[in-house]
């Protein structure tokens, strides 16, 4: 009987003895440092070294930032899931111990583990590094939320949330045929963003029963519902009090306005992240409306060649997200813009690394 070989384990940080690059590493909440540390060295047959040209912050990435994934973090983790260096880069790199602790791309190189896979060559013309930078992750997610959603042709879609996956989320229904799409938020600079586009803002300090009011406008309900904000958007005081004592780790105040406001036999899709358990989430009302609750992590190596062709032909520009373009080297400053919504023009940035700026001389 041969011999079976062990398994290749990739998460491993192997440091380069002599080279060193700037990377932005975790080093407690609302502490964001960019640092000298060593460069990236396969350790793998199918690793890649990839040389970063711009990067940006993720909303997710918030979440760490504000310490509420303090407990799944190491200090000097290195940050980052959205970036480009010739090739479209996105998924669970720099992400929490959660998933499998891989050093971020918030850096000048990355090791890729498994390229073969996760690598997407992009095309040198016609498409700009913000239009690639958006396709990995911020366009394939809000994809993701569509189709989980199945939202198509003549649907009444409700969005809840207008950050750059929210929005995104929106628009792209728009594009998929959707009749009227509702965004939801207590931005109104990110609300009139979503009206630029088409869609119908809604303000939640203006309507805080924010499902009575859609329903008003919509007695049969909505179509569809995308949560898009995810497990910092509690509302409610009770909410509100159980994650501030430690016995609510995640929030069911959105969801239960999605429930709410979907009609039966309606479509609902999880975008918005959630990591935990919650209370008086309303099963009786999800079942009762027998409505169907998709959610999960995307499926960028899926959706990336489709929305790349539509973003090369013209037909949709996913760079609209970035609002702001900065140095890579002023990220932690772009993390504390990005927490406290000021961010210049309400989104979020693209950051050149050293190299990425050498290109564009």
């Amino acid at each position: 009987m041969s011999e079976v070989e062990p398994p290749v384990y990739t998460t491993m940080y192997k440091e380069h003895p002599e080279e060193k690059m700037l990377a932005c590493q975790y080093m407690g909440p609302k502490t964001m440092v960019v640092n000298s540390v060593p460069k990236p060295m396969i350790t793998a047959p199918k690793d890649a070294i990839v040389k970063i040209t711009h990067c940006t912050v993720c909303g997710s990435d918030l979440h760490m930032y504000a310490g509420d994934l303090d407990s799944a973090m190491k200090k000097g983790d290195i940050m980052g899931h959205e970036a480009i260096g010739g090739h479209r880069l996105s998924g669970i790199f720099g992400y929490t111990q959660l998933t499998g602790g891989y050093p971020g791309n918030q850096a000048e190189y990355c090791r890729v583990p498994n390229a073969d896979l996760i690598l997407v060559k992009a095309p040198k013309e016609g498409v700009s590094p913000e239009q690639l930078l958006a396709l990995a992750d911020v366009a394939t997610t809000a994809w993701h939320g569509n189709e989980l959603a199945e939202v198509g042709k003549g649907h009444v879609v409700g969005v809840w949330g207008c950050g750059p996956i929210g929005l995104s989320i929106a628009k792209l229904a728009l594009f998929r045929g959707a009749k009227k799409v509702y965004a939801i938020d207590p931005d109104p600079k990110r609300l009139e963003i979503a009206e630029s586009f088409g869609c119908i803002g809604v303000n939640v300090r203006e309507h805080p029963d924010v499902s009575d009011y859609i329903l008003q406008q919509e007695p049969h309900g909505l179509d569809k519902g995308i949560e898009a904000s995810g497990f910092r958007s509690a509302q409610s005081w009770i909410q509100t009090t159980m994650r501030a004592i430690g016995v609510e780790g995640d929030q069911s105040d959105t969801i239960s306005h999605v429930i709410k406001a979907t009609r039966k036999g309606g479509n609902i899709s999880l975008i918005g992240d959630f990591f935990f358990t919650t209370n008086q989430f309303p099963i009786g009302a999800l079942m009762e409306k027998a409505i169907t609750l998709r959610g999960g992590q995307l499926y960028a190596e899926k959706y990336h060649p489709y929305l790349l062709d539509i973003t090369v032909k013209g037909e949709y520009d996913p760079s609209f997200v970035f609002t702001h373009k900065d140095d890579f080297e002023n990220i932690s400053e772009m993390y504390k813009l990005q927490f406290e919504h000021g961010m210049p023009g309400g989104l979020k940035a693209s950051m050149a690394t050293p190299f990425g700026r050498s290109l564009e001389k």
